[in-house]
């Protein structure tokens, strides 16, 4: 309402076309710049043509006279704050006049300053008009526009110039005129005055894309005449040079010329590619300029918020790299989710070139080739610059690079025609596979889509492969990992004939470019073995590849320091289990012999009651060293009276010892795990309410089943599996989500496909922590109380809360059974196995129990002998016994009720079938078989009939009857 009432005041005073204004209005005595000022708006054509009147008035009454005059009279020095501020707003506002209707002008943009007719002429040279060099004012109206903005504003002016346009007059536009006083009042020879900041000067700010220097020849020409532009002209005239001796020099130490330039030309192509009918014609020369500017570029590191956090969502740039702050803010900026440049400019290159369906099964066209060549050198150099989550948001869910590039990799495998990539590769040897350049880029990018890909997608819609695609892609990346691994050597032999690299990229070494192939074909089969194992869709033989279950392979891998032993490090998928399996356990008798002789010297025993289990053994076995851990622990057990219980452990009575205490620590009952829905253990997040010291408890648990794994105990515990991802240091996404909270877990997919607008859910990022009837909110994001969720920002919005649920609420825990753990077992060798693996080498073998194999490893006592007849009536009744009662039966014997994963030869102590009761007295048929797991021992009454020892074992095995119902 007031900018309307002065408006009408403005107009009835000075004319609706300002002809009742005179020289003296523009003073500072008089109401009328205060009042246009106040109520001007750009998207007002009525306040534009004002504007314009005025802008007319001021060219004609500073052709005949002194413009400081006209604004300060006699004596400047005395308004010069006021005169100043009107100055600075005045020429802010013509040029978002310009802005404003700048499609409406676009056509007539480059017309000469003859043409005085056209009001943005008129705008244009009032700007000229108002920072001319030798006006008092220039500094600081120069430095307020900067701070405005106002290069973004001539940016989107510029961009709205026909691609076909051209100053046809020969003669200087109104528009070059005012960029080339913005451009020589500081350039590369920065004024004196403090308040123009010289990094953000025209040469370091202000865009120079391949077709403005043609639209703009008068500008080109004094620009350069002036030297303010000594790199711009050598790089982005019309393509950027592939020499690197010619990348622009510093402006100033943190602001090298080549990061400016990058700056600017990823803010103009932001522009630029949002205009379809540019977009395809431009995309190619953007991701050459870009992919050169980025391969001089510094690496950008970007550390995570969180500790426990995987490298794929931003929280903050860390500099790093000797660039300033907010020069490399607006590089990653322009790259993230926020940003639409990354989708434009992937789909823009491969609309119309590439296919994301198979409906062609010839090879590749020489377009498709250059295409995909120019789009994966860009983003491997980007890849290799800016932090992956800064981009892969973008990659993975806008675009349909996933599709379109295995669209490309199937085509080529199929047709035995691999493309060279050598004007990008550098140095490339001419037997380089052809795969190695898409196939690096695409690893990556389908890794990270598939962290938050949920289980109907992956399975029911198959999207974005199918799974008969992913069998395909298992076969292709394996052999590629292979060949990479096994056959191809690391470096170029000097007698190879290396391919030059017409572009001088450094980024884009066959050395970096196969390091990055091998880790992400590494760790994308990895995460498809993972899916795999969730709900298999392929063999599991389709992870192995043939030449890793050869003798030769695996003696070199057991032997250590070989390339195969690398391998089984880097892509452990490759042997299978089994094979891992003899090489882990290798690893734990050499590590047992070299600390024999250590343990010879210190013999640790302790007493533990069984009333403070647990107490106790915290209490006594927490101070113990890494060595003392490895060596032999004995335990005697002291009653409730005091007094020690009789025996001589000799291995036997600890086992007892770590089967009751691995169920006594991890009984939820005890407040440090809880349960998921499917009964599975995981750290209970509120157990520092519980315990006071709840971390040295998890540290010491860490211990008891690293010690439990090294001296081959096999334990009852069933761990979830984004816990056991914790032992392999490992980060869980959306896909684990549905173990811990099936509910929250529909609800984000319900966020995640949600049709309409999100912010009209008012969510935002922060997360309801709820423990033990506590009750906190915890902010997802520094800041995330008022950062709304969105449809463009959804995707880390579900992603942060399952890494919140899944790995920041139990990092503490975590970390400290993780380092208890490691006491005993070292990363290298847990790395060997996926999660489901580690549960099998924690608890054993899930598959039917092999009675005929624990036969042939079983010994006899008592007069019991092989081919006893009680012994024989034993095994025929074993067998009968269903699936699940076998196993009863091996947990009432051994404590677990998996068998060992190499067989019953790997069980220590071996199994025995004692006879019970008195020798030579066969009157013992009521008495029930009874065990002591401590030393795999069954004490087998010899009963009449199989019916009858059938019965007495199947009460025995149901009721957990032990010592006490002998």
């Amino acid at each position: 309402m007031a900018r309307s009432e002065v408006r009408k005041t403005f107009c009835s005073t000075f004319g609706e076309n300002c002809q009742r204004v005179d020289w003296n209005c523009f003073s500072t005595n008089s109401d009328f710049l205060r009042q246009l000022l106040f109520f001007f708006n750009a998207s007002e054509d009525n306040d534009i043509a004002i504007l314009s009147q005025v802008c007319n008035l001021l060219l004609q009454y500073v052709k005949h006279g002194d413009v400081v005059n006209l604004f300060a009279g006699n004596d400047y020095s005395a308004v010069e704050p006021l005169v100043s501020h009107r100055v600075k707003k005045l020429a802010l506002i013509c040029v978002h006049a310009v802005h404003q209707k700048r499609y409406d002008w676009s056509s007539q943009l480059l017309m000469s300053v003859e043409s005085a007719a056209m009001p943005f002429v008129r705008l244009l040279e009032a700007v000229a008009c108002l920072i001319n060099p030798k006006l008092p004012w220039n500094c600081k109206v120069v430095g307020y526009l900067q701070q405005r903005k106002i290069y973004c504003l001539f940016r989107g002016i510029i961009s709205t110039v026909p691609q076909n346009a051209s100053n046809l007059e020969h003669r200087t536009s109104a528009l070059e005129q005012v960029l080339m006083l913005v451009a020589s009042h500081v350039g590369d020879h920065p004024c004196s005055c403090p308040i123009v900041d010289p990094r953000w000067s025209f040469s370091s700010q202000l865009l120079s894309i391949p077709f403005l220097w043609h639209r703009l020849p008068h500008f080109k020409k004094v620009f350069s005449a002036n030297g303010l532009s000594k790199y711009y002209i050598h790089q982005i005239a019309c393509y950027l040079p592939s020499r690197a001796d010619v990348l622009p020099n510093d402006v100033s130490a943190n602001h090298p010329g080549y990061a400016c330039v990058l700056a600017n030309v990823l803010e103009a192509a932001t522009w630029i590619l949002s205009e379809p009918k540019f977009a395809s014609d431009r995309a190619a020369d953007i991701i050459t300029v870009s992919t050169s500017l980025l391969d001089a570029l510094p690496a950008i590191t970007s550390p995570t918020e969180r500790a426990d956090d995987d490298d794929d969502m931003p929280m903050d740039v860390d500099v790093k790299s000797g660039l300033d702050v907010d020069l490399q803010r607006q590089i990653t900026a322009a790259f993230d989710s926020n940003s639409r440049l990354l989708e434009h400019l992937v789909n823009a290159l491969f609309r119309g070139t590439l296919s994301t369906n198979y409906s062609d099964p010839s090879g590749p066209s020489d377009a498709e080739v250059e295409a995909v060549g120019s789009i994966c050198a860009f983003l491997h150099v980007m890849f290799n610059t800016l932090p992956l989550d800064v981009t892969m948001t973008v990659l993975a869910y806008r675009t349909d690079i996933v599709p379109a590039l295995w669209n490309f990799i199937k085509r080529c495998h199929e047709n035995q025609r691999w493309p060279y990539f050598s004007k990008y590769i550098s140095p490339l040897p001419a037997d380089a596979p052809g795969w190695l350049l898409p196939v690096s880029v695409f690893c990556p990018i389908y890794r990270y889509m598939l962290k938050i890909v949920d289980n109907e997608e992956f399975y029911e819609q198959q999207k974005p492969l199918s799974l008969k695609d992913l069998k395909s892609l298992i076969l292709i990346l394996k052999q590629a990992l292979w060949q990479l691994l096994w056959i191809i050597p690391s470096h170029t032999s000097p007698t190879q004939k290396a391919l030059p690299n017409l572009l001088g990229l450094k980024k884009m070494s066959i050395d970096n470019l196969k390091s990055r192939a091998r880790i992400g074909l590494s760790e994308l089969l990895t995460q498809l073995q993972d899916w795999n194992n969730r709900l298999p869709f392929t063999s599991e033989s389709d992870f192995y590849s043939q030449e890793a279950t050869s003798e030769n392979f695996v003696s070199q891998a057991i032997l250590g320091n070989t390339r195969a032993s690398e391998i089984i490090k880097l892509a452990p998928f490759l042997a299978p289990f089994t094979i891992r399996v003899r090489i882990f356990t290798s690893q734990l008798a050499n590590s047992k012999q070299s600390a024999t002789s250590h343990s010879a010297l210190t013999r640790h025993r302790f007493k533990i009651r069984r009333s403070r289990l647990l107490e106790d053994a915290f209490d006594q076995l927490s101070l113990l060293s890494e060595e003392d851990l490895k060596g032999p622990i004995r335990v005697a057990f002291v009653n409730e009276h005091g007094v020690e219980e009789a025996g001589i452990d000799g291995g036997g009575i600890f086992k007892d010892f770590m089967e009751n205490i691995t169920r006594a620590a991890f009984d939820v009952q005890y407040g440090l795990f809880k349960e998921t829905v499917d009964h599975l253990l995981y750290p209970n997040p509120g157990s520092g309410l519980v315990h006071e010291h709840h971390l040295q408890y998890f540290r010491f648990l860490g211990s008891l089943l690293g010690k439990a794994m090294y001296e081959g105990i096999l334990v009852d515990l069933p761990f979830a599996t984004f816990f056991l991802s914790k032992l392999k240091q490992k980060s869980n996404f959306l896909n684990d989500l549905p173990s811990l909270d099936p509910e929250l877990y529909r609800h984000l997919l319900f966020l995640k496909h949600y049709h309409g607008d999100l912010s009209d859910l008012e969510l935002y990022f922060v997360i309801v922590n709820n423990e033990y009837g506590e009750q906190s909110e915890e902010e997802l994001l520094p800041g995330g109380r008022e950062m709304r969720v969105t449809n463009s920002n959804v995707i880390m919005f579900i992603h942060l809360v399952a890494n919140h649920r899944l790995n920041y609420q139990i990092r503490g825990q975590s970390t400290h059974f993780l380092r208890g753990f490691q006491q005993l077992i070292p990363k290298d060798w847990i790395d060997m196995f996926n999660e489901h693996e580690i549960q099998l080498l924690i608890s054993g073998s899930l598959e039917s129990l092999d009675i005929d194999d624990l036969r042939l490893n079983t010994n006899y006592a008592g007069g019991y002998h092989p081919d006893h007849e009680i012994i024989d009536m034993f095994w025929e009744v074993l067998k009968s016994l269903s699936s699940d009662n076998q196993k009863k039966f091996l947990k009432f014997v051994t404590g677990c009720s998996r068998g060992p994963l190499l067989g019953f030869e790997y069980l220590d102590p071996k199994f025995c079938i004692q006879r019970a009761g008195v020798p030579g007295v066969e009157e013992h048929g009521d008495r029930l078989p009874t065990s002591a797991t401590c030393m795999n021992l069954l004490k087998l009454p010899p009963y009449r009939t199989k019916e009858q020892m059938q019965t007495k074992l199947l009460y025995a095995i149901n009721s957990e009857a032990g010592f006490d119902l002998s």
